[in-house]
């Protein structure tokens, strides 16, 4: 059921959707202020110095599950995924070499921006086909480049000096966070805890440890500034592109729990400090690390996954998408090959079921709730799919009202299931057999075939499955559709 609110935008009736924020520590039901006629959403986007791996890939699968569930429960999303392209160091302490340069002096490339302009278009690039494989809808995306707001970055930095919250190095200019009382309130950071020396290190100028660089003095490379050649941090770069892109204040902020500690809380400080608007963010939302057989993903282990990878192996990159949806967001996910088996095995039948029949009813209303419900409760996609799986095995419904309440949770999974798939296809082919029409059948095998629906029109259920047994011991595997049995026959 439906309505229309004071603006006119169409809702679905009677599920509230709730959320945890980590900032309240709680779920909270998610409502959108009525002066606003969409969800404001940013995400913390990828660092464009290499190849994506499947870790950094989670968090644009969930972000992308976020707005799937806003637009199920009727909202209108503007969704906006930042590229950083230049200034994050690989320390967050404000140390070590920025990543961007880092990677051209791998690349032998000489350190000019222009250089780090090109090596930035190739990984953007890719990151694009990564998300299009994953089924993310990147034309319905915004992707500001950090390079492009340079601008709007130095002015920002410009108001927070004139508001005193600013002090200058040798290294370039801090966030004084003195200035600001609730630094630390995302996740209850210990500030008082923290250990001088473990962070002072690297920038013998920073008053404490909790400061961090607004813009970095760098006279090889960079852009001109009132407080000489560099390039702004990471951190800034985040606030300045979401008021460029979103306005002062947002709806939803995403990204992964590492992010939280320091870069989100600075994300915090500085923006509320320069607008003077409070909450930058009204939901906070973070999801937990993906490791790789029980290891965390890093360089040194050499367990960097990629989704190229995964297709060179004859994995379907959906099927990542699947494994990524049998876990709750907030629960760390162990990568295993055997897992990445059973999530394209799950995938590519619930494609096989899909694609056999031929009709489409109407979703079957009770279990569009039971669903509905735990896509509502906090993004319970493994909730969603165990009830759907119980759909699907129920006896009660057809093959056509199982496709259309299928098709309508694949609204939120976003699998694609129903759109035309060639390399779906021919694993699906690989996995489960070629069709083959009944008339083409040895007579054997159409006589149990027969033998079955009788059983199943009188709902002799038990022996309905015995003859499936029995069909599948001779390589056949059979699905029910409106209109009759379909069989596969595996090679």
């Amino acid at each position: 059921m439906w309505f229309k609110d004071l603006f006119g935008i169409k809702k679905r009736a009677g599920l509230p959707f709730f959320l945890y924020s980590t900032l309240t520590k709680s779920k909270e039901e998610f409502t959108q202020p009525r002066y606003v006629r969409s969800v404001r959403m940013y995400n913390c986007g990828p660092t464009v110095y290499d190849t994506s791996h499947i870790g950094n890939l989670r968090s644009y699968v969930f972000a992308d599950l976020v707005r799937r569930t806003l637009e199920y429960n009727g909202f209108s999303v503007k969704q906006v995924i930042n590229i950083t392209d230049f200034g994050h160091l690989s320390s967050d302490a404000d140390s070590g070499q920025d990543k961007m340069s880092a990677a051209l002096k791998r690349e032998g490339l000489e350190l000019t921006l222009e250089n780090m302009r090109m090596l930035a278009d190739r990984y953007i690039e890719e990151f694009y086909r990564d998300l299009k494989q994953l089924n993310i809808g990147t034309e319905r995306i915004l992707f500001p480049r950090a390079s492009d707001h340079i601008a709007g970055e130095i002015a920002m930095i410009r108001t927070l000096e004139e508001k005193s919250y600013t002090y200058t190095g040798a290294d370039g200019v801090y966030f004084d966070t003195s200035r600001f009382s609730e630094y630390g309130k995302l996740g209850d950071i210990n500030i008082s805890g923290l250990q001088e020396g473990a962070r002072v290190a690297a920038a013998e100028d920073k008053r404490r440890p909790t400061d961090f660089l607004l813009w970095k003095k760098d006279e090889r490379i960079g852009w001109d500034s009132p407080w000489g050649k560099g390039f702004p941090g990471w951190h800034i770069e985040c606030s300045a592109m979401v008021n460029a892109t979103l306005g002062k204040q947002i709806d939803i902020h995403t990204g992964g729990i590492d992010l939280m500690p320091t870069h989100h809380n600075n994300e915090i400080a500085q923006s509320e400090s320069a607008t003077g608007k409070r909450p930058f963010s009204r939901f906070w939302l973070h999801h937990e690390f993906l490791n790789i057989q029980d290891e965390k993903i890093s360089k040194s282990v050499g367990n960097m996954i990629n989704l190229p990878t995964l297709v060179e192996k004859g994995y379907h990159p959906i099927s990542l998408r699947y494994l990524f949806l049998g876990a709750h967001y907030r629960s760390p996910l162990n990568f295993t090959w055997e897992a990445l088996d059973a999530a394209q095995t799950s995938y590519l039948k619930l494609r096989r079921l899909v694609d056999a029949e031929k009709n489409e009813g109407r979703p079957p209303s009770e279990w569009q709730r039971k669903i509905h419900e735990r896509f509502n409760d906090d993004l319970d996609t493994a909730g969603a799919l165990g009830a759907m799986w119980e759909m699907i095995k129920g006896k009660k419904l057809s093959g056509a009202t199982i496709k259309a309440g299928i098709l309508d949770a694949d609204q939120v999974f976003g699998l694609g299931l129903g759109k035309p798939d060639e390399l779906a296809d021919s694993l699906c082919q690989k996995t489960f057999g070629v069709p083959v029409e009944l008339s083409e059948l040895p007579e054997r095998v159409q006589t149990l075939v027969e033998a079955r629906e009788a059983a199943r029109k009188e709902k002799k259920w038990e022996q309905a499955d015995s003859l499936r047994k029995d069909l599948q011991k001779m390589n056949y595997a059979i699905e029910d559709t409106s209109e009759g049995p379909r069989l596969f026959r595996k090679e």
